[in-house]
């Protein structure tokens, strides 16, 4: 199976350009995740008027669908400064320390993939974000003495696809917790459609739903699709995006009318075809595939489970009729 598709959500070597240049710099420009956006807004509006640094922040949710977007826009919100990190990247606290102690008063830290810290750093954090005083160690053995610093107060914004897998202690001290969801067909013809003024590219209302439709209600895969579909224009057609070009392009790149491709396709064939349609468990699939159990459940699942493709349950992951329906077998066969 190969892991660099066109419907993979995190972002692919040489994208990051073109993503930024699409993504909405203040809360009036978002589209989708209305209820999070109000939400935001009242706690930015609130610490805006008692002039303090909003709370710290924990967004969760799959991968590409704005968690990132989201921290830069709080930071432009708050008039304040954003620097960037992720969980990988910090491996032992001293580096941790050096960024924090170079924040300024009402700075947004924006650490990605923040379940990835490791342990002795995720401590490290704990008594920065509740009382902004850090500790360090200065010498060893007998003649090691702690030495606190003061820091100032900061705004720790964290992301993750994986909420399940932080700590306790460290979720508790998010003063704010958002899940960002999927978004709806109608939503993400709205991004396209302002994605394409962006680009200076024509696309009516049929083409941008086409889009939309197998975009797996991610915005990331729709601006890369959308990115893809004006190549077709281009070449194939007048260079305007319309229904029929739409279809096309897609049809062409092998993505259904459901937003699924040839990895999706196999994954559930598996099931179907070597384990009866399950349940089964998640490694058996995985082995079969040649694949690690990780990809899968980041990367095929959550899609899958939203649009009721499969089921997971504690006995294994199982396939639903709609799904068989859908790939064409006979439904009765598994009764």
């Amino acid at each position: 199976m190969s892991r660099l598709r066109l419907l993979e959500t995190s972002e692919q070597p040489g994208e990051e350009k073109f993503q930024w240049s699409l993504r909405p710099t203040k809360l009036t420009d978002y589209i989708g995740q209305r209820d999070l956006l109000v939400r935001l807004d009242i706690s930015i509006k609130a610490a805006v008027k008692r002039g303090e640094p909003i709370d710290h922040i924990l967004l969760y949710g799959p991968p590409g669908l704005g968690k990132t977007t989201l921290a830069h826009i709080i930071s432009n919100e708050m008039s304040s400064n954003i620097i960037c990190t992720s969980g990988p990247v910090i491996e032992r606290s001293g580096d941790l320390m050096g960024i924090l102690t170079n924040l300024q008063y009402a700075d947004v830290l924006f650490i990605d993939e923040i379940h990835r810290l490791p342990r002795t750093v995720e401590e490290f954090l704990y008594s920065a974000m509740e009382d902004f005083k850090i500790d360090f160690i200065v010498d060893k053995g007998p003649f090691a003495k702690t030495i606190k610093v003061n820091i100032k107060h900061f705004t720790l914004v964290g992301a993750t696809t994986r909420a399940g897998l932080l700590s306790s202690p460290l979720r508790d001290r998010f003063g704010i917790l958002h899940h960002v969801d999927f978004y709806t067909p109608g939503e993400l013809c709205e991004i396209i459609k302002r994605s394409s003024n962006l680009l200076n590219v024509a696309i009516d209302e049929r083409g941008a739903l086409e889009i939309a439709g197998r975009s797996r209600g991610t915005p990331r895969i729709a601006n890369r699709l959308l990115r893809r579909v004006r190549d077709y224009a281009d070449v194939l057609g007048s260079g305007k995006i319309d229904y029929e070009i739409a279809l096309k392009s897609l049809e062409l790149e092998g993505i259904d009318s459901q937003g699924l491709d040839k990895i999706d396709i196999a994954y559930l064939k598996t099931i179907i075809d070597k384990y009866k349609g399950g349940p089964v468990g998640i490694d058996a699939v995985a082995a079969t595939l040649n694949e690690e159990v990780d990809i899968l459940q980041d990367m095929v699942e959550p899609y899958l489970l939203k649009i009721g493709y499969l089921n997971r349950s504690p006995s294994g992951r199982k396939v639903t009729h709609s799904a068989l329906q859908h790939l064409g077998y006979d439904v009765s066969r598994f009764l």
